[in-house]
């Protein structure tokens, strides 16, 4: 037996005029949308009909096989999610008066379902056939041209047309369609979305979508798109409140806040509240609201809610890099000492090359989030056939924001190395130090535009708890450049020096520079590239390296790379000798972060190594 049904789109009448064409296709969509809800909401009830009576239902096999048939693939796959006929066909108990619906509400669910995807006159088939005993059900559809955008109209209303041009333009900039390209409901949906977080992301905090509106034209398979914005008025931001302390001073909170009272409202500006907030010990989660009563923009309080932690926090971790073996780590933290909220931390790490502990005692943070901390730190580092050990203690005066990092130190160091050449040496360093980080990119985790920056400084004076005078400097930079869609260009550079009259030997050696690794240059063992006296590879003054990286990514997730190391590291500089490094890699945009694997040939030592990194280096 066999049966079937073809279903042909309704033909279009020419039009008598433009506004006559544009009510009739704005009444043509607005059926479509109905028809699709009665017939999605009858399959709905069809659907709880049957749960029903799936209790008493034997236990048979599926009644009916279905096949869907279209192009392009993503068609496809939205029809086989949800046309009633696939959704039901694993189901036992289909009734045959069921069946016989569910066969002639396709065709009007493919050409509503289609619609959504910008294919408004597609030719849908229907096949029924039944071998021996078991229903096939084969639906085709040829979608047909799929609509194109031929005009974006965005105007808008309210206080952004005469205060803010700047606003308005970055709103028009996140309208992502354009003319030419497909339209789908799905896609006009999010550029209508995206364009009004824009607008609402500075000073118009109550901006709404006035009027939207798509006139599809299903004869030339042509939409035409037209948006009113309303900013409604500037907002200002007022003073905040806070609610959830319990354990520690409110006052926290206020130290914090970056805002005062009467500031343009800005989400940036909330984003780094929230973020000053999380990078204390504090808090678990911390929620950002203000008011956007458009009959009240001027000063709107700010409404801060968090959750704390207890007193007590313990936290630990594993973990495996190629450069450093097997690694454990953990941490405990009391967040109450002296009755003061002052944190007292101490924390530890060990791997193939290097154990790690310190203890510290922070203040609460001050005005603007300034931190002061008294520490001490031990250090053992066995790599290369040399060995450190750094004993480290002083105060900081510490301050972290979302785009810049400060630290202002003084520390005395006091370090032995051991090597195979000579007897253990040991220097000692009373060294104030500053240190400035930026982040400038387009998405702090997977960054397609921008850079990072970090620079330090520091001095020591002979006499002054310091075995020899010096000034030391060291900076590390990424700049990421994106070519195109799907390539980015990586371009990564470091420097460093320790300027000084006498030998590097009266330096701790935790001061000074050596090379090689998968943050350094690539091809060559982890901090191998130094001074080579028997075997060991001693600590130079002098560290200059840098990577040009080239990524193409086949998806969203997955992508390639290929890259070019040079670096050097020395106590001559005239003596110098550069170890270039080429190689590839892949790359994972995982959920925890990007993870890199990389084959690397060091030219200069003809040696091949592989490399696991996890995260980005800063």
């Amino acid at each position: 037996m066999a049966g079937g049904t073809i279903d042909q789109p309704r033909a279009w009448h020419g039009e008598t005029g433009l506004r006559r064409g544009h009510a009739r296709a704005r009444h043509a969509l607005a059926w479509r949308w109905l028809r699709v809800s009665l017939v999605f909401g009858f399959g709905l009830g069809l659907m709880l009909l049957l749960m029903a009576g799936e209790a008493q239902a034997k236990r048979t096999p599926p009644s009916y096989k279905v096949d869907v048939i279209a192009e392009p693939r993503s068609l496809r796959r939205l029809l086989e999610q949800h046309l009633d006929v696939s959704r039901f066909a694993k189901r036992p108990d289909i009734s045959d008066d069921q069946f016989s619906f569910l066969i002639t509400a396709t065709p009007q669910q493919v050409r509503d379902l289609a619609a959504t995807q910008g294919y408004f006159s597609p030719i849908v088939s229907t096949d029924v056939r039944t071998v021996d005993g078991e229903r096939h059900v084969t639906v085709r559809v040829e979608s047909g041209p799929q609509t194109i955008v031929t005009s974006v109209d965005l105007s808008f209303r309210g206080a952004v047309l005469t205060e803010d041009p700047a606003q308005e333009n970055a709103t028009r900039f996140a309208f992502s369609l354009h003319e030419g390209q497909p339209f789908s409901q799905g896609d006009w949906d999010d550029a209508k979305n995206a364009s009004l977080r824009q607008l609402q992301s500075r000073r118009y905090l109550a901006a709404k979508i006035y009027h939207s509106e798509a006139l599809i034209d299903p004869r030339t398979h042509e939409a035409k798109l037209s948006v009113i914005y309303d900013s409604g008025p500037t907002f200002t931001m007022g003073a905040i409140d806070v609610s959830g302390t319990r354990r520690y001073p409110e006052r926290i909170v206020h130290n914090v806040n970056p805002i005062s009272p009467g500031d343009i409202y800005d989400t940036r500006t909330v984003a780094e509240l929230q973020r000053q907030l999380q990078n204390t010990p504090y808090f678990a989660s911390v929620a950002i609201d203000l008011d956007n009563d458009p009959n009240k923009p001027l000063d709107t309080p700010v409404h801060v809610k968090v959750s704390e932690f207890p007193y007590h926090s313990f936290r630990g971790g594993v973990g495996y890099s190629t450069d450093n073996g097997p690694l454990v780590q953990g941490a405990y933290s009391y967040l109450n000492t002296f009755g003061m909220a002052w944190p007292f931390t101490v924390e530890g790490r060990a791997d193939r090359t290097q154990q790690y502990g310190q203890v510290q005692l922070s203040m609460q943070p001050g005005p603007r989030g300034w931190t002061n901390s008294v520490l001490a730190s031990y250090t053992t580092t066995d790599v290369s056939d040399t060995r450190i050990y750094s004993v480290r203690g002083g105060v900081q005066h510490a301050r972290t924001s979302q785009f810049l990092d400060y630290n202002y130190s003084l520390l005395f160091y006091d370090d032995r190395l051991d090597q195979n050449a000579a007897p253990p040496t040991n220097a000692r360093a009373l060294v104030p130090a500053w240190s400035w980080t930026r982040r400038d990119t387009d998405d702090p985790l997977f960054p397609r535009r921008g850079n990072l920056i970090h620079v330090e400084a520091g001095f020591a004076v002979k006499g002054l708890l310091a075995d020899q005078s010096f000034i030391r400097g060291y900076a590390r930079g990424q700049q990421y450049f994106p070519i195109g869609a799907d390539d980015i260009v990586l371009i990564r550079a470091e420097l460093g020096g320790v300027f000084t009259g006498g030998s590097s030997s009266g330096i701790p050696a935790s001061l000074l520079f050596r090379a090689g690794g998968s943050n350094s240059v690539r091809g060559y063992g982890f901090q191998s590239i130094g001074n080579d006296v028997a075997g060991s590879i001693l600590p130079t003054k002098y560290l200059v390296t840098g990577a040009a990286e080239y990524q193409h990514w086949f998806s969203h997730s997955w992508g390639a790379a290929a890259f070019f190391d040079i670096g050097t590291a020395t106590d001559t500089w005239g003596d110098k000798v550069f170890y270039p490094g080429v190689g590839v890699g892949a790359r994972w945009r995982s959920p925890v972060g990007p993870v890199n694997v990389d084959i690397a040939y060091g030219i200069r030592n003809h040696s091949v190594r592989p490399y696991l990194t996890l995260g980005i280096a800063f």
